[in-house]
């Protein structure tokens, strides 16, 4: 994915998503977290903590935020994964890419905000070419399930992925344009 062309978009005048930039790494990781934690998703031991905080920090994907404005504070993130041949359990080739850690400050949740991630992380895959878009969630997560059905997911059981005995996250995915085109 090219991430040298960053995408801003404006919603309702009242929030902009964009790329985040590389200082903001930290407190966006901090930002899933406690948006986890608080929604009880993400127990304080929990191994799977480490990951969700440093996603993208290594350069790969593109990370958005959401802020009030371009001063204000990081209102929610969301993370477009490009397809990588060693990191597939639910992308299974070049047309397809992942939406990871789409997560809302809790202050500012029932807002608009995570809809407004999702929207602008399909924009996004659009514009890279993306085909096929899927995610991963958890059972538990009933508000993100009727927000990916809302913007056009479906639930795609047979790539739901068992990370560790015990846990099965599910699989949604969404077609952004056919393979012929």
């Amino acid at each position: 994915m090219d991430s040298a062309a960053p995408i801003q978009l404006w919603l309702n005048r009242a929030m902009l998503i964009r790329d985040a930039h590389p200082d903001e790494l930290p407190e966006v990781g901090e930002l899933r977290l406690a948006a986890y934690r608080a929604d009880g998703y993400l127990s304080p031991d929990s191994g799977y903590a480490p990951r969700l905080r440093d996603l993208g920090a290594d350069g790969v994907g593109q990370v958005l935020v959401a802020v009030a404005s371009e001063a204000g504070p990081i209102l929610g993130t969301v993370m477009l994964q490009p397809w990588r041949p060693e990191a597939g359990h639910v992308v299974h080739g070049p047309s397809e890419a992942e939406i990871r850690a789409l997560a809302v400050r809790p202050a500012a949740q029932r807002a608009g905000v995570g809809r407004a991630l999702l929207a602008a992380v399909v924009d996004l895959a659009v514009l890279e070419g993306v085909r096929h878009l899927v995610l991963l969630t958890q059972p538990e997560m009933k508000a993100a399930h009727r927000l990916y059905e809302q913007a056009g997911f479906s639930r795609l059981p047979d790539r739901d992925w068992s990370p560790e005995p015990g846990t099965t996250l599910l699989a949604y995915g969404k077609q952004l344009r056919d393979e012929a085109a």
